[in-house]
């Protein structure tokens, strides 16, 4: 089952969404496989210290993420990947590394890239190492509120 906080908002919000099980995968490429979802339609979310503040990237899984284009995109003086030791306790009832892209309901900024906005649907994991949600990009958008950055 989806994690409990994320379940609970989007129900509260009338969401439509669907959850996917797949077998036990740890990368976004692995998980696109698995769940039969191309790469570029899944939403990876990679945990960054922007000027040593912790905030949420999410881009296709098929993108790596380019520290410098973010630091650029998003104004600040230094952005690094965090450890999972800065986020291991930021995501109660998640399991490490598997956290929807809802930084919001953790105190979180989120930036997106643009080519997710460009998909009618997000797919992303879901607390879990074998679930991820399936809902419209624009439900997301309008619960989120992501900054967007471009290519």
């Amino acid at each position: 089952m989806p994690v409990e906080k994320l379940k609970q908002f989007l129900d509260d919000n009338k969401i439509k969404y669907v959850v996917i099980r797949h077998s036990l995968a740890y990368t976004a490429q692995q998980i696109a496989a698995s769940a039969h979802i191309p790469g570029k339609d899944l939403a990876k979310t990679v945990m960054i210290k922007a000027d040593g503040r912790m905030a949420m990237v999410v881009l296709p899984a098929s993108v790596k993420v380019d520290l410098d284009h973010v630091k650029t995109a998003i104004h600040a003086n230094s952005v690094s990947v965090a450890s999972e030791r800065d986020f291991k306790d930021a995501f109660p009832g998640c399991e490490l590394g598997a956290m929807p892209p809802f930084g919001n309901l953790y105190g979180m900024d989120v930036f997106v890239h643009e080519l997710l906005a460009k998909d009618t649907e997000i797919a992303f994991n879901a607390g879990s190492h074998t679930e991820l949600i399936r809902m419209a990009y624009d439900d997301y958008q309008r619960l989120v509120s992501p900054k967007m950055i471009s290519s």
